[in-house]
């Protein structure tokens, strides 16, 4: 069946060069005396380190593990003891260090022991078999380097379509051809089991018509399984996602969205083969195909490298670089950087290393003013504005650039390409980016920090309303307390009087008295009468002035509240 192909809006023909790495088949790099692997090999968060300074770690054995939901384990890639764990410099365009676990190899290149499960993964839950891609450190091998268990999990959403990202259109790289031509086995069975974590409804496996052989391989690889290999037209940036979807089924990705949201995935073949290796042959990711190229290195070829080697030991490896090499760039002429040293590793990103001449990029030249041509506009595979975007990146004006969709760019280089007057239009797309990405990491620390501050504000007023609130409960407690203190020795008094006077007040052995006692006895009785009756005019006259002194500071309040009013 011939498969209705689509187009995508711009795109360029640079020249490919990549038959200068495929003369030879894919060969094992040599293993070098230290493997240098830094804790940052993807998109999102650093992976923490497990192990310490002075363990001996065996091939495949986890050394970093992943923190954060975008992240991906980390592996040694050899055997042998661990040297340092300190800054060293990674592979980045800024040329800046970051931590690094170092390895000094022994040489034995021994395996950890195999502990992958039995069960075969058509028997396992979904969510259990992205759990060991994960553990297992796979990521996007296309170059982007993203978490790959992300992209197998649909959250919900019925996926129609996996697409098998087997297109490579950037000219010198020819590493996943190589990979398709030699091991077309082990990507189809990492294809099947990436459709089962997906539940898709069917695969496409795209690869460009200027690869004749890795078509043939892959086709006749999966020719009982019901996937679907399509050749496409050669076309660069054909192999960007966006772009893919669009020539297979014409369906567009929303601007800012992701391909899951039409139901459709896009994985690349090599990622494919590293799901195989992982799910059936308990292999974590510790190695990939790298291709080494450019007319500046005396024999390119495409090598199976360990992570962490250093770019140095390949290019020695490859014949060493000739004398009229210009730069080491790490991955295409279009979207690769340029290399600060060669002693940098190889990471889960490094597709290629391109030691390129002045012949083979385009060295730079005096960059003209824009004369409105048009030309990047034409050319561009979003279908951005390239030219008023540069304007706005120049003038700082970064929210204009994003009204102009600046985050839809995906950095492909063909504006910059076909542009007559030399401006570098990608470079000034990262500054408006990065300029961006940093205000709005400022943002989100002040907004932070105005949070803890009326967080703080609101704890020290509740405090205080609790603090009142239990002052209030205790003075009203006390109070209550007294009242009922003597509410309580007033009862008591009138008990004591009525029992008093239940029993009666008449004095007992009085009879039969002379006349001398009876005369003391009235006298005693004349004197009791007295006293009660002064205590009596004493208890009156409080009583008394205790009413007068409440009537007088009554008074008092009503007339000065009258005198506030």
């Amino acid at each position: 069946m011939i498969r209705q192909l689509f187009k995508f809006k711009g795109g360029i023909h640079p020249p490919q060069h990549k038959d200068v790495s495929t003369k030879q088949p894919i060969r094992a790099a040599t293993l070098a005396k230290e493997l240098v692997l830094p804790l940052h090999q993807h998109i999102g968060e650093s992976t923490v380190p497990i192990v310490a300074v002075g363990d001996h770690v065996l091939k495949g054995q986890k050394i970093a593990r992943a923190k954060g939901y975008v992240c991906a384990s980390v592996h040694a890639s050899s055997s042998g003891t661990v040297i340092a764990i300190e800054e060293r410099p990674i592979p980045h365009p800024s040329g800046f260090s970051a931590t690094c676990i170092v390895i000094e190899t022994d040489g034995e290149d021994r395996w950890i022991e195999n502990t992958s499960e039995t069960t075969p993964y058509t028997e396992m839950p979904a969510s259990h078999l992205r759990n060991l891609i994960r553990t297992s450190g796979i990521v996007g091998l296309g170059g982007a380097g993203f978490p790959s268990y992300i992209k197998l999990n649909p959250a919900g959403v019925e996926i129609d379509t996996l697409i098998l990202n087997g297109v490579e259109c950037e000219p010198y790289i020819s590493c996943d051809d190589m990979l398709m031509r030699e091991r077309p086995e082990q990507i189809i069975a990492g294809v099947k089991i990436m459709r089962h974590a997906l539940q898709a409804k069917r695969v496409l496996i795209a690869i460009e018509d200027n690869k004749p052989e890795a078509y043939a391989a892959l086709a006749k690889a999966c020719a009982t399984e019901g996937f679907e290999v399509i050749q496409v037209p050669t076309l660069y940036p054909q192999g960007g996602e966006k772009q893919l979807i669009k020539v297979l089924t014409n369906k567009e990705v929303p601007s800012n969205g992701l391909p899951v949201q039409i139901g459709i995935v896009v994985h690349n073949v090599a990622t494919a083969a590293a799901v195989h290796n992982a799910i059936n042959l308990g292999k974590t990711l510790v190695s990939r195909v790298v291709t080494i190229t450019g007319d500046g290195v005396a024999e390119p070829c495409n090598l199976d490298v360990p992570f962490g080697t250093p770019m140095q030991h390949l290019l020695d490896q490859c014949g060493g670089l000739r004398d009229d090499v210009d730069r080491i760039i790490m991955g295409g002429p279009m979207m690769g950087f340029a290399m600060h040293s060669i002693d940098i590793p190889v990471v889960k990103t490094t597709n290629c290393i391109l030691a390129a001449t002045k012949a083979n990029v385009t060295p730079p030249s005096d960059i003209m003013p824009c004369i409105r041509c048009g030309a990047c506009a034409d050319v561009c595979p979003v279908e951005l504005l390239p030219q008023q975007l540069q304007w706005f990146a120049r003038a700082k004006e970064f929210d204009r650039a994003q009204e102009y969709n600046l985050f839809d760019c995906i950095e492909c280089g063909c504006c910059s390409y076909v542009c007559p007057s030399n401006i570098p239009l990608v470079h000034f797309y990262r500054y408006a980016k990065t300029e961006i990405w940093a205000q709005e990491r400022e943002k989100e620390k002040a907004d932070q920090a105005r949070l803890r501050h009326e967080f703080r504000q609101s704890r020290i007023e509740r405090e205080a309303a609790e603090k009142a609130a239990r002052l209030a409960k205790k003075k009203a407690a006390a109070q209550g307390g007294g009242n009922a203190k003597q509410a309580a020795i007033q009862a008591a008094m009138a008990r004591a009087k009525a029992k008093k006077t239940a029993q009666g007040n008449a004095p007992k052995n009085t009879d039969n008295l002379s006349e001398s006692q009876q005369q003391q006895v009235n006298k005693a009785d004349e004197m009791r009468a007295k006293a009660q009756q002064i205590a009596a005019d004493r208890r009156a006259q409080a009583q008394t002035a205790m009413v007068n002194k409440t009537v007088k500071a009554n008074s008092d309040n009503h007339t000065a509240k009258d005198e506030k009013e």
